[in-house]
């Protein structure tokens, strides 16, 4: 009997009828990019989330989570609609609200991407419940349509206006590669990302400056490229180059135009990225990286001093790029780095953040991992 199998027994009396797993995620480069219809490159990392799910033969949903000391929150399934208070379970269930199961169920939550770290915790969880009911009810929903479907939970009953990035790659990413994905039609291409055998390695740091996209941060930035979109007449900002923003500048707020601006020369660095991934040049991946971090910082105003220091420090001990990672204002960053150099880097950070007086941070690696599975059948 596996772990969640025991917690789930002991909560509800009885055993699962499926477990399903879903990963969180890294963004190698594409971020804030997602909403405006632009290509992302980001993948799947070994920790994950599982949801241990048992239909029920009435109306009622109990959510309970290993984390939370099997606190059982209870809801009848016909009252489950946005607006309804709580906490970390809204999460599953706004994926309940959007799928429609036809009965009541029991769900045990087992997570294990680090929250707050920029990492997707949250589409972790909502991707691991989906794919459980969808195998569950016999849905047959595909990947893509899981994918929307766990967004509008997000975006529709959880409040957070978040683009389609995160659950695509929780639900699509294949060990060994990045996921290209083009977030106007979720067509996917795996580009290969294999650092180890150029002696590298992707350094995972947690600032432990937690985050919370519930806040209004992200919502602002959203309105203020889609403001741009409506005042320039055009469907999304991947429309544009940087040349014709440049150009239409008189249009915009200056909080608009820098905004817009990051969304553009991201989009292109994406493009870039896949460029040099497929040449493994991995010296311009790190100045893509690079830029990119500036870009977040400067021009989408998200970063904070915490991740700042951690791209810093990184720089300084001789990694080939670093940003940071994920919606900002905390989180992770991330940084390209030669894999004999690791224990060495790791010293500069840390000694960095005490030098700050900041939290110690944590460092953990992960290579490209596979999307959310099936584990278990009852």
């Amino acid at each position: 009997m596996s772990f969640i199998d025991k917690k789930f027994a002991e909560t509800f009396g009885q055993s699962p009828d499926i477990i399903a797993a879903a990963p969180g995620r890294v963004n190698l480069i594409g971020e804030h990019i997602d909403y405006s219809d632009g290509f992302v490159l980001p993948f799947a990392i070994s920790d994950r989330t599982y949801a241990a799910v048992r239909v029920r033969d009435d109306r009622k949903v109990r959510i309970a989570s290993v984390q939370r000391r099997n606190k059982i929150v209870e809801h009848n399934l016909d009252a489950i609609k946005p607006g309804l208070k709580g906490e970390w379970e809204r999460y599953p269930l706004g994926v309940i609200w959007a799928m429609g199961p036809t009965s009541g169920i029991d769900i045990m939550i087992d997570g294990h991407v680090p929250l707050g770290a920029g990492l997707s915790s949250s589409a972790a969880l909502e991707c691991s419940v989906a794919t459980a009911l969808n195998h569950l009810f016999s849905f047959g929903y595909s990947l893509e349509e899981l994918a929307r479907l766990t967004q509008k939970a997000e975006n529709e009953y959880v409040g957070v206006p978040c683009g389609i990035m995160d659950q695509s790659v929780s639900l699509m990413a294949h060990a060994g590669s990045a996921l290209l994905l083009d977030c106007r039609d979720l067509s996917t291409k795996n580009i290969a990302f294999d650092v180890a055998s150029s002696g590298l390695e992707l350094l995972i740091i947690d600032t432990q400056a937690h985050h919370s996209l519930t806040d209004g941060g992200y919502a602002e930035r959203r309105a203020s490229c889609e403001s741009a979109v409506a005042k320039l007449a055009v469907k999304s900002l991947r429309e544009l180059d940087l040349a014709q923003l440049e150009q239409s500048q008189n249009l915009l707020t200056n909080t608009e135009f820098i905004r817009a601006r990051h969304a553009v020369t991201e989009m292109a660095r994406v493009m870039d990225a896949v460029q040099v991934l497929e040449a493994k040049n991995f010296v311009a991946l790190g100045q893509l990286l690079n830029q990119s971090h500036a870009s977040l910082r400067d021009d989408y105003t998200v970063s904070c001093p915490e991740l700042n220091v951690a791209v810093e420090a990184s720089l300084t001990a001789g990694a080939l790029g670093a940003r940071m990672v994920g919606g900002g204002f905390g989180g992770s960053a991330i940084a390209l780095i030669h894999a004999a150099h690791t224990q060495a880097t790791i010293a500069v950070i840390e000694k960095a953040f005490a030098e700050n007086k900041f939290k110690a941070p944590r460092f953990f690696t992960s290579l490209p991992s596979q999307g959310a599975q099936v584990i278990q059948r009852g």
